[in-house]
């Protein structure tokens, strides 16, 4: 599968956000000038405080909302074509899926959007090992929360999109499926690329080789990980000392 245009699409990083300032109405700054890359081969993590602006960041490279001032580009094109949103498979944070669906459907279903067909083979590999074979046919409203967000990573991995977001889907998943999924995301080849928002700082250290902290909407560290164990020692080392770094005083 290919969500890019060829060699020329090949030449730009897979995320460009450039400057990019968003307010809710009637509420503070969400995001204040907030730059970043994700190249293709890159597992970046994404984390922060509550309120930091991680989750209005993806929804603003989702095209979810609109944004405001600065850029986003993914591939090298504007996020809200058409082409760059097939290039995007985003998992949210919640599990509001179409509960009149089976799980098997919902992964076809997802498939259809992207105009691609599921490979069987592969399906039955990931259903078997995220342990939801047995459940692949029952309605998704007889789902708990867990298997909710397996069945959407399991759909998203089959879909192989070059850039796969990740919104803290994989909060109250068992032990079990996040050690496959740590599997599945060394796994990412070089031309694809992925943005991992995650509480859990382990996963982030074992998946990703770069981290990026969030603080009041603005960047407080985008640091390769091994310069995080050097000078931090730990993905929660790192965090702990945005959080103390002095507010920007406005200019």
């Amino acid at each position: 599968m290919s969500g890019s245009d060829g060699s020329a699409a090949d030449r730009h990083p897979l995320l460009e956000v450039s400057s990019v300032r968003f307010a809710y109405a009637k509420r503070a700054t969400a995001l204040s000038d907030v730059s970043l890359v994700v190249d293709r081969g890159e597992k970046v993590g994404l984390v922060g405080p509550n309120g930091s602006g991680k989750s209005t960041l993806i929804r603003l490279v989702a095209d979810l909302l609109q944004i405001r001032d600065g850029s986003i580009r993914i591939a090298g094109r504007p996020h809200h074509l058409r082409a760059s949103r097939e290039s995007l498979a985003y998992i949210a944070s919640n599990d509001y899926l179409p509960q009149f669906l089976t799980g098997r459907e919902y992964i076809d279903l997802m498939h259809r959007l992207y105009r691609h067909h599921p490979d069987t083979d592969r399906t039955d590999e990931l259903l078997s090992r995220y342990q939801m074979d047995a459940r692949q046919f029952d309605l998704i409203e007889d789902y708990s929360h867990g298997m909710r967000k397996k069945i959407q990573l399991i759909s998203a991995l089959l879909l192989e999109r070059p850039l796969t977001i990740i919104d803290e889907t994989l909060n109250g998943v068992d032990v079990d499926a996040l050690f496959e999924f740590e599997t599945d995301a060394s796994r990412i080849r070089e031309s694809r690329g992925l943005l991992l928002c995650s509480h859990d700082f382990r996963l982030l250290e074992t998946v990703c080789d770069r981290v990026v902290v969030l603080r009041r909407g603005e960047i407080a560290y985008d640091l390769p990980l091994i310069r995080v164990r050097q000078e931090f020692g730990s993905v929660d080392a790192l965090v702990k000392a945005a959080l103390s770094l002095p507010s920007r005083t406005p200019e």
